[in-house]
């Protein structure tokens, strides 16, 4: 069975040799009654800290499974230093969001509260199950963390030394986002999209005269928020981050 064919899963548990790890109610329906799997199947497990390991199926119920780590696959890596804040947008649009941030590598998931936001409420545990789904698919070795929303003015303050911050505009002064990306090659950095009637005057002004925040644009046509997003981290990426490299296992 070829390496994509075999279920990858994510597990909060120390992984080691030998020793069980309990899956959790969901994936064990998953194994058993979606994937049809039982006892001595292999499989994969990640848990953000002991790099990939391969597993078999040691016991598996309705409801329950406990499955044995069997061999080291791949080393721990940290991944880029790249978070994305962003203005929450309603449940599908914002799952996308999610998905696709965690598939382009993202470290940190911020979501921010803006004055033309119209989401009142994020439910963080909906978006850590849809990071979690992603980085299983993507062959990440960890889940990005996802922090409770909070005001834009809160967000700013206390801001991390070294680290950039890059505010997607729709007016004002800006400059392309691929040459601002060049720029700050190499450092930690935070992408910020704005809500879908975009970051109000106030907003961008004081944005801009933040010493740690640039200004860049994305292009000629008015992105949705989802779409900004998934289109900034994948340049941010392809210039100055990790998108040079191949996925696991494949040379070819």
């Amino acid at each position: 069975m070829s390496d994509r064919a075999v279920p990858r899963l994510f597990v909060e548990a120390d992984l080691k040799t030998g020793v069980p790890v309990g899956l959790a109610a969901t994936q064990a329906h998953y194994l058993r009654s979606v994937l049809r799997l039982s006892t001595g199947a292999g499989l994969r497990l990640f848990n953000g800290r002991d790099g990939e390991w391969d597993a078999r199926i040691d016991t598996l119920g309705k409801g329950w499974a406990s499955v044995l780590p069997t061999g080291h696959r791949r080393q721990q890596a940290p991944p880029p230093s790249l978070w994305l804040a962003f203005a929450p947008v309603k449940k599908t649009r914002l799952d996308f969001m999610v998905e696709k941030a965690t598939e382009l590598g993202v470290a940190g998931l911020q979501p921010v509260m803006t004055r033309r936001t119209d989401v009142a409420r994020v439910n963080i545990d909906r978006l850590r199950l849809n990071a979690v789904e992603a980085a299983e698919q993507s062959e990440r070795l960890d889940v990005p963390a996802i922090s409770d929303p909070v005001p834009l003015d809160r967000f700013l303050t206390d801001w991390p030394p070294g680290r950039w911050l890059m505010a997607c505009a729709e007016a004002g002064p800006v400059r392309p986002l691929v040459e601002m990306a060049a720029d700050l090659s190499g450092h930690p950095l935070t992408i910020l999209v704005g809500p879908e009637g975009g970051f109000d005057a106030a907003e961008l002004d004081a944005l801009r005269d933040l010493p740690f925040c640039r200004a860049v644009g994305l292009g000629p046509r008015v992105l949705r928020t989802e779409t900004a997003a998934a289109a900034a981290l994948s340049v941010v990426q392809a210039v100055s981050g990790d998108g040079a490299a191949r996925p696991h296992g494949r040379d070819d």
